[in-house]
C-alpha cells in the first residue's frame, strides 16, 4: 500500500506555488513577493489563515515574459 501511495504522489503535478517558493525562485524578499501579489502580476488565491497559493501556470507564464 505504501508503494502505491508513493507512486500516486510522484505522479501528481504541482499546480501552485507558495510565497516561500516564489521567494526562492526569484531570489527576492518576502515583501517583494507580496508587492507582486498586490499588483496582481499573476493569479493567486488566499486560503483560510492568510496563506497564499500562486497559480504555477500563471506565474510561469509571467516569468517567461520578463526581460532578462
Amino acid at each position: 500500500m505504501y508503494e502505491r501511495r508513493k507512486r500516486v504522489f510522484i505522479c501528481q503535478k504541482k499546480r501552485c506555488y507558495t510565497v516561500k517558493e516564489i521567494q526562492e525562485i526569484l531570489d527576492v524578499s518576502r515583501p517583494t513577493v507580496y508587492a507582486l501579489l498586490k499588483k496582481k502580476e499573476f493569479r493567486w488565491i488566499q486560503l483560510d489563515g492568510g496563506k497564499y497559493r500562486i497559480s504555477k501556470k500563471s506565474f510561469d507564464d509571467w516569468l517567461d515574459k520578463q526581460p532578462e
